[in-house]
């Protein structure tokens, strides 16, 4: 049974930035107090985030940032992973000290067609030199950015060797095979699809919930759907449609435009290289569409 705080929906923040690309601490801060009111947990310092365009520093202020504004670190995942197991501890042991549900942990990413027993001493390290009971671990599987798979047999190596600190996988391939077969192999720990499209097809096979990239704009629908069978079919398909919007286009940049359409503040349009803002034509699509599909711009 999977743990019961590493359940339901969680939006991997998007972070903002002002024009000199500096982080807005307090518009972060707004906003994951807006999410969490919405019924979301947080993923902080994921692929949407941007992480790996910002510093350790930078990263663990964002977890300060939320946990000293007041919001319940029992909500919370932190993404950890780094290509140096030592910079991984680091970030690790920060979320650890400061309370944290969970970490959200990449496989070392630069080498590429590295072997199983490689990326499993990767994890092996992290875990043996946090060296702390209260470490779970919610493996991070998106080949298609990282170039390192989570296969199943290593999912099931490590939750054999290390089961008090695995508790859960985000499988963010979009493959509905390889999603239905962790969770049929794997009812011990939280297995979140990084769809909520994907979610919703999932929760009668266990799914944990989702961590999607969507929450960020449409967290509240997605947090009804998944606690209830009878929102689920209410909001499925508005659900669906805002997903289907943003999957059409840069997925960060689509929701940050998105965002500042929400909130009447333009500086969530700003990204750090090397990601680009929306061109005008693009943006305006994106305006058009979410408008049409995101019930809070038809006002």
């Amino acid at each position: 049974m999977s743990h019961p705080s590493l359940r339901g929906v969680f939006a991997p923040v998007v972070s903002p930035f002002r024009a000199d690309a500096s982080l807005n601490l307090p518009a972060f801060v707004a906003h994951c107090k807006q999410l969490v009111a919405d019924g979301a947990g947080l993923a902080i310092s994921g692929t949407n985030s941007e992480a790996c365009s910002e510093t350790f520093d930078e990263r663990m202020s964002l977890v300060d940032a939320v946990i000293d504004a007041g919001i319940a670190p029992d909500r919370i995942l932190v993404g950890t992973g780094c290509c140096a197991v030592d910079d991984a501890v680091v970030l690790t042991r920060h979320a650890l000290e400061r309370g944290c549900a969970g970490t959200l942990v990449l496989p070392p990413y630069f080498f590429k067609n590295v072997q199983e027993d490689g990326v499993f001493a990767y994890y092996r390290q992290l875990i043996e030199r946090v060296d702390n009971p209260a470490l779970r671990i919610v493996l991070y599987h998106i080949p298609a950015v990282s170039g390192v798979a989570i296969t199943l047999p290593l999912i099931e190596r490590l939750a054999a060797a290390y089961p008090q600190h695995i508790v859960g996988v985000k499988d963010s391939s979009g493959d509905w095979d390889n999603l239905t077969a962790m969770l049929a192999r794997f009812p011990q720990l939280s297995i979140f699809p990084a769809s909520e499209v994907l979610m919703l097809r999932s929760l009668e096979r266990g799914a944990a919930g989702c961590i999607s990239a969507t929450n960020n704009i449409n967290a509240r629908d997605i947090a009804l759907a998944y606690g209830s069978p009878e929102q689920a079919t209410r909001l499925g398909d508005r659900i669906t449609a805002v997903r289907k919007t943003a999957e059409q286009f840069p997925m960060v940049a689509a929701v940050k435009h998105t965002l500042s359409l929400l909130t009447g503040d333009d500086g969530w349009r700003h990204v750090r290289a090397p990601l680009v803002p929306l061109d005008a034509d693009t943006a305006a699509q994106v305006e058009a569409r979410m408008r049409a599909a995101l019930p809070a711009l038809q006002a």
